[in-house]
Formats: structure tokens, C-alpha cells, sequence
């Protein structure tokens, strides 16, 4: 039988990768739930392609016009962040690709671990920031939590079968972003377009600027340390230009296993999918003779200080590495705004972290609180 797929964030570039997976794999997967929350014209479009069972706008004023359109199709249409929740109640879901970004994400998915869901798990916020409460939620559902982020998918893939052995270390590759090779005094004038020219991925800009200032890799070694049980003194990183490499797992008998693969998030996205199996893919395989050498750098973390300030938070732990990521997400849209300067995001960050209170043992509540006066705080720095 196909695999009925719910697609949190369709309208994304999670989503939408999604959607071309399935549609190379139309005989494994079917496209049982849509949902995005302002962008109604492209969620429309995408309904009447696949006809899922449900379709969820989060915005309630897009609702009139969401359902007007797909009236004639009866698919059924609901709108409201709560409604996205509910959903995870249905049984005719099987998988559910989290591919909605923020950590509006952490409440669908305690709902569909609760109900016993695959998750495909492409929102790193979410853990990040409640890392301890969704992991302790996997365990007492006994839930399935897949991860479709290229490093975490590459070290998901390498430790299958690896359940009785100890791992040494965990590495994640990093390409760097397009500003590796340049001084601080460059960074400082980097403009908006030169940050969003990544190398190597199609990604949307808030990760892409996360990949310029190599905060993207500090939130992944958070999430690295939630995913895998693995402390912040075994957790690296590597600058690897090539992004073919995925991330590497050192074991305590001298082996390192990895995964490799063209840059492409088609291919954990498949992965997450179709667990524990592998299908043929549609779209093009690596091809040792033609990626040249493969190179690996340490990061300089006196430029990429917010690599350095990840790994404080994870260490310090609690709400800090909300709070990280809340003062990112405002610095990053300050500077995409042209408000400040690309260095200045770490200065915005690293003062949030000092100024918020620290919560050791927050509940789901802390959070969302945690995360509303950081901004606040943050926005109130960059005035």
C-alpha cells in the first residue's frame, strides 16, 4: 500500500522537495494533507495537482478563498494553527514532513508522536529549542523521529546497525558558505546578495544567511546532540567546500563511517520517507570520478563567533539555546533588511544570551515566553 503523506509547509522549499520525491515515487506515496500558512495562491495550486484529503491554511484570512477554490475537488479545507494540530489525530496519516519553519513546529509535532506518526523532521528550531521535550516524548510514545536535515540524515544512516557500539565523536561538514575564505573586515561589508549566493544548496534565505555565519551548523550540533544522545565534547565540525561528505561518525575502535551525495535535499528527504528501505532515485547519483579532491578546514570560530556561541548554549542548556535562536532569527531579518551589518548578527546574539534569564528546567510554556521577549530584547538592540 502507498504511504499517506502529510506535508507540514508545503509551499516551502522542504515542501516542495517533498513534492518532486513523490512525484518520482507516485507508486510508494500518496499526498494525504497540504498545508501553509499565508501562501494561499501556490497551496491552491498544489491541491489541485495532488487532491489531498485535507488542506490547512494557517492564516484564517485566507480562508474564504482557499475554500472557494477547491470546493469542486471536495477536499476538505480548515485554517488556523490548531487546526494543524488536530490533523495529527487522522488515521489515514502516515508520515508527517515537518517542513514548517519556527518554533510554531514543536506543538504539531508532540501532536503526532502523541498519535503514534512518523516524523520527517526538516525544522531545526523545534528541536533546538525544545530538544529535551520532544525527545522525551519519542521515547514515551515509542514515536518515530526521522531526521531529513543532509547532516543529521547522513549520521541517522551511518549508525543502522550500530546500536551496540560506542561512538567516539560525531562530525558535521560544513561548506563553509560563500564568505569561508574571506577576512572579518570583508564579512563586515558583505552585502545581503553575496550572503544568499550559497555555494552549493538551494536554500531559502534564513538559511541561507544561518550558512554564512555558520550559525546553521551551531544549531545542528544542538540538534546533533538531541538526535543522537552524543554530549557537546564529542560533537565537531569541518569545513568541507565540497558538501559531498555529510558528516562523519568516528567509532572507539579507530572506524569512521559517512555518508555521501550530491548537495541535493531531495535525497534524506527520500530517505526519511522511505526508512529503513531505499529506492531507486530519480534524480542523479554521485559520481566519484568527477567531485576532484575532497577538502576539510577547522572553522574559524573568532570569525564565525556564532558557531562558538551554539555550543555555549548548548552547554549552558535549559531555555539559552532559545534564546539563541530567537536573537538569530531577529538579527538575521534585521540584516536581510539592511539594518545591520553581517557581524553584527553574533554581537546581537551573544547579548541576548547575557541579558535574558536563564531558565535551567523550562516547561513547553517557558519557551514560547522565552522565545517573545528575546525578540523583543533583540529588536530592542538593533534600534
Amino acid at each position: 500500500m502507498k504511504k499517506r503523506v502529510a506535508i507540514l509547509g508545503s509551499t516551502g522549499s522542504i515542501g516542495t522537495q517533498t513534492l518532486n520525491v513523490i512525484d518520482g515515487q507516485s507508486d510508494k506515496f500518496e499526498v494525504e494533507v497540504l498545508s501553509a500558512y499565508n501562501s494561499s495562491e501556490r497551496l491552491i495550486k498544489q491541491a489541485i495537482k495532488y487532491v489531498p484529503n485535507v488542506v490547512v491554511i494557517g492564516n484564517p484570512k485566507h480562508y474564504a478563498e482557499v475554500r472557494d477554490a477547491l470546493d469542486p475537488l471536495d477536499i476538505k479545507v480548515y485554517s488556523g494553527e490548531d487546526a494543524i494540530n488536530q490533523i495529527m489525530e487522522m488515521d489515514t496519516i502516515d508520515i508527517v514532513m515537518i517542513g514548517i519553519i519556527g518554533i510554531k513546529a514543536i506543538k504539531p509535532i508532540l501532536a503526532a508522536l502523541e498519535n503514534k506518526k512518523r516524523i520527517a523532521l526538516a525544522n531545526k528550531e523545534s528541536i533546538v529549542v525544545a530538544g529535551e521535550l520532544i525527545t522525551k516524548s519519542v521515547m514515551d510514545n515509542v514515536g518515530q523521529l526521522i531526521p531529513v536535515d543532509s547532516e543529521h540524515s547522513a549520521i541517522f544512516q551511518c549508525l543502522m546497525g550500530e546500536s551496540d557500539n560506542a561512538i567516539e565523536k560525531i562530525v558535521l561538514t560544513a561548506s563553509g558558505g560563500p564568505f569561508h575564505n574571506m577576512d572579518s573586515d570583508y564579512l563586515s561589508r558583505a552585502t545581503v546578495k553575496e550572503a544568499l549566493a550559497h555555494p552549493n544548496w538551494d536554500m531559502g534565505n534564513k538559511v541561507s544567511i544561518d550558512s554564512a555565519t555558520l550559525m546553521n551548523k551551531g544549531l545542528e550540533a544542538i540538534e546533533a546532540h538531541w538526535f543522537f544522545n552524543v554530549p557537546a565534547e564529542n560533537i565537531e565540525v569541518l569545513i568541507h567546500p565540497e558538501s559531498i561528505v555529510h558528516s562523519l561518525v568516528y567509532f572507539t575502535d579507530g572506524s569512521i563511517k559517512t555518508q555521501m551525495s550530491y548537495p541535493d535535499m531531495r535525497i534524506p528527504i527520500q530517505f526519511a520517507l522511505s526508512y529503513p528501505r531505499r529506492y531507486k532515485a530519480t534524480f542523479p547519483e554521485l559520481d566519484l570520478l568527477k567531485t576532484g579532491s575532497l577538502n576539510f578546514l577547522s572553522p574559524d570560530v573568532k570569525k564565525f563567533r556564532n558557531l562558538a556561541l551554539a555550543f555555549k548554549a548548548l552547554k549552558e542548556g535549559g531555555n539559552m539555546p532559545c534564546i539563541l535562536n530567537a536573537a538569530n532569527d531577529v538579527a538575521v531579518q534585521a540584516f536581510l533588511e539592511n539594518k545591520i551589518n553581517l557581524q553584527q548578527i553574533p554581537d546581537i546574539v551573544e547579548e541576548s544570551m547575557t541579558l535574558m534569564p536563564h531558565i535551567k528546567k523550562p516547561v513547553l510554556s517557558d519557551y514560547f515566553e522565552t522565545d517573545t521577549l528575546t525578540k523583543q530584547k533583540a529588536l530592542e538592540l538593533i534600534k
